[in-house]
């Protein structure tokens, strides 16, 4: 029997539709129109896709979206400029620096000084501390989006054990922090390129997430029967996008999976849209 679809565009869509009616709502009661500035450095193709999908969530939710485009040989001392000035600019509500940055820019030295007020990626210092302690300002755009397909097929993920394979920043850390918050209360393995015996983990899991940037990396072997397999890899192939996990093959052994595409990527985009009126909100109050 092959698995439940879990359908990310739907699921966003919905989420979307919910955001804009808030948006509608602070605008009226506030005056204040949530604004969300992306910065985009250098021609890289993925990249721009994706700012440009995030400008047309931005306005079918009624929220302002700027984006400020830099050449690829823009030196860091000219974008924490800029940085700085959209934190001084009470206008601003959301800061996105979109990664990756070309290589003549430290990443970490950016994300360090977006106003944690504004940060919603949820990557500065502070919102990880808060996070950690269970007492998130924002919640990072992508685990959010996998958890909430998570529970769309289990509502109750208390007491699962969940495999994370992926220790990024981005992905894998701030996910094992989501599932291990109380009320959610999963138990969690974090698998990396360095684990042993991968296969005899993941094939534990009832809850597998593949965030490891290799395509087609987890196989039917590493899938226990009826496991939720939730798929973050975006890879291209022979031109096209597959994920990291072997769609063909695994979702004939779990219970639910998520596509790539149309699975976590809209899930991704609806969270940013919902930390960016949680921005304004906080700013306006």
């Amino acid at each position: 029997m092959s698995a439940t679809i879990i359908d990310g565009k739907a699921t966003s869509l919905k989420l979307r539709e919910s955001t804009g009616k808030q948006v509608a709502e602070f605008v009226e009661q506030t005056g204040v129109t949530p604004h969300l500035v992306v910065v985009l450095v250098g021609e890289d193709a993925a990249s721009a896709v994706y700012v440009r999908n995030k400008e047309r969530a931005c306005l079918a939710a009624g929220i302002k979206s700027t984006i400020h485009r830099l050449s690829a040989e823009t030196s860091q001392a000219d974008l924490l400029k800029l940085i700085a000035q959209l934190n001084a600019n009470q206008d601003v509500h959301g800061i996105l620096v979109q990664l990756p940055l070309p290589q003549q820019i430290e990443e970490q030295a950016i994300l360090d000084v977006i106003s944690p007020l504004k940060d919603v990626d949820a990557f500065h210092p502070e919102n990880v501390g808060l996070l950690v302690q269970g007492r998130a300002r924002f919640l990072p755009c992508t685990p959010a989006g996998c958890l909430q397909l998570i529970e769309q097929v289990c509502p109750d993920i208390s007491g699962k054990h969940a495999v994370i394979l992926g220790r990024s920043e981005i992905v894998g850390k701030p996910m094992g922090l989501l599932l291990i918050q109380r009320g959610v209360d999963a138990t969690v393995t974090t698998c990396h390129s360095r684990t042993k015996d991968l296969a005899s983990i993941t094939s534990q899991a009832d809850i597998l997430i593949a965030a490891i940037g290799k395509a087609n990396f987890v196989t039917a072997d590493m899938v226990k029967p009826g496991a939720i397999v939730i798929d973050v890899g975006i890879n291209r192939v022979d031109g096209k996008l597959v994920g990291d996990v072997d769609f063909a093959a695994v979702s004939q052994i779990a219970g639910a999976i998520t596509p790539v595409p149309g699975g976590v990527g809209p899930m991704t985009i609806a969270n940013l849209l919902q930390n960016a009126l949680l921005a304004a909100r906080t700013q306006t109050s």
